[in-house]
């Protein structure tokens, strides 16, 4: 007997039970990134290997554990993408976004790591982000902190704390960095596995372990902190202002490095407690020097990324309201006639009401299974057409989820006012 086919391991497939919440999360996302200016950006899946090792560095445990890499027919080595801004920077330099330019930019979409599955993690997940170019100063860093925060506020959830911290300028992060060898290299004894191994190579991701055994060793390190350089000290004094302005409640945590070596100066974490052990919903910083390090300009950059995926299961965990994402009316068709009557009717209410969600019922069905299926499809109304009403031209209305309504019937003349009143 032929096996069945299941989905590759860690990659998963949305069901259209769970699509609204998807749908809910997305949309609102798309229309605040676009709220405050900014412009969408479309890059491939599949990129160049070569991109990532240079962007996110080759000693994070992106590029030496997680990337789906594969060779072509031609031989070049090609990654699936495992985050959204090195192709974002590929894509200004190669089409001159750049060049005496500002960019505000978002995107969304699919990305792959080879991770250990777990709650709210897969190896094909979901990514929205948001890029800027050119901008300095911490006033950019403060507007994509703040729309971080509203996106909170639109999707519904209150329990999300904000975490900051400056890496400082890259002269003085490589300064911190030897700081740091020397601490943990009197210390080596202590450290675990991978520890040792990211000791020469990018010693502050140390300092985000998770390992509880290290925990007083790391917190007795040289704090990252004491040695910014003075630009930096007033860059991310000025950041800690305009979210006290804006009334953005934050904490400073010095220990938050983030996991790719691209990042300088401003870094943070938005976090839930909600979720258990994988907290994070969204992480960003400053990228100074990504540009030019890919072969481009000097160039400003800051930007962040949504992890939808956690998201995702927030909004069906705290059970948020996706109300408009179910349809408002499901048309029964019963009697003689009614399938053809009903679809005219609903292309024309259609054409009168652009934001009606109306589901037709498909197919045959008795009366009592349709009133099911129109109940299970969280319509708000059955719209009933039968043989009486083709021929007098009414519809009987009748309430799904306020039962102390009555049913009417109504003449289909009256049905626009019956939708603008109670629906719209």
């Amino acid at each position: 007997m032929a096996k069945n086919l299941q989905s590759v391991r860690g990659m998963r497939d949305i069901l259209p039970e769970q699509s609204s919440s998807w749908q809910f999360i997305e949309n609102i996302a798309r229309e605040l990134f676009n709220s405050y200016g900014y412009k969408e950006l479309r890059t491939p899946i599949i990129e160049s290997t070569e991109l990532f090792k240079r962007s996110i560095g080759d000693a994070t445990d992106i590029v030496e554990k997680e990337m789906y890499t594969f060779e072509d027919r031609n031989g070049d080595s090609l990654t699936l993408r495992p985050e959204g801004t090195a192709g974002c920077v590929r894509a200004g330099m190669q089409h001159g976004l750049f060049h005496n330019q500002q960019q505000r930019i978002w995107y969304i979409g699919p990305m792959f790591r080879h991770e250990r599955p777990q709650k709210g993690r897969y190896r094909g997940f979901y990514q929205a982000g948001i890029e800027t170019y050119g901008i300095d100063g911490p006033d950019i860093d403060a507007e994509i902190i703040a729309i971080a925060a509203r996106f909170w506020k639109k999707l519904g959830f209150k329990k999300v704390r904000l975490e900051i911290n400056s890496l400082g300028s890259n002269e003085a992060r490589q300064a911190y960095r030897e700081i740091l060898i020397e601490y943990f290299s009197k210390n080596e004894d202590q450290l675990d596995e991978d520890s040792k191994r990211r000791l020469n190579k990018n010693p502050l991701r140390i300092l985000d372990t998770k390992n509880p055994k290290m925990a007083d060793l790391v917190s007795k390190a040289p704090d990252l902190l004491d040695y910014l350089d003075d630009e930096s000290k007033i860059h991310f004094e000025g950041l800690k202002t305009r979210l006290d302005i804006m009334g953005i409640e934050y904490q400073v945590n010095s220990r938050l490095v983030r996991g790719i070596d691209y990042y300088n100066r401003t870094v943070f974490e938005w976090i839930t407690d909600e979720l258990g052990a994988q907290g994070t919903i969204c992480a960003g910083g400053r990228y100074d020097g990504l540009v030019k390090q890919l072969g481009g300009r000097e160039t400003s950059a800051c930007g962040f990324g949504i992890g939808l995926d956690r998201l995702q299961l927030l909004v069906e965990e705290q059970k948020l309201d996706q109300s408009n994402y179910q349809p408002h009316i499901y048309l029964v068709l019963a009697g003689e006639g009614a399938d053809i009557a009903g679809l005219a009717l609903a292309e024309m209410l259609r054409d009168t009401h652009p934001q009606l969600r109306l589901l037709v019922n498909g197919g045959s069905g008795s009366f009592k299974s349709q009133l099911k299926r129109a109940d299970n499809s969280g319509a708000d109304y059955a719209f009933i057409l039968g043989e009486n009403e083709v021929k007098e031209s009414t519809i009987t209305v009748k309430p799904l989820r306020n039962k102390e309504l009555d049913q009417q019937t109504l003449s289909q003349e009256n049905l626009d006012e019956f939708i603008k009143t109670n629906l719209l």
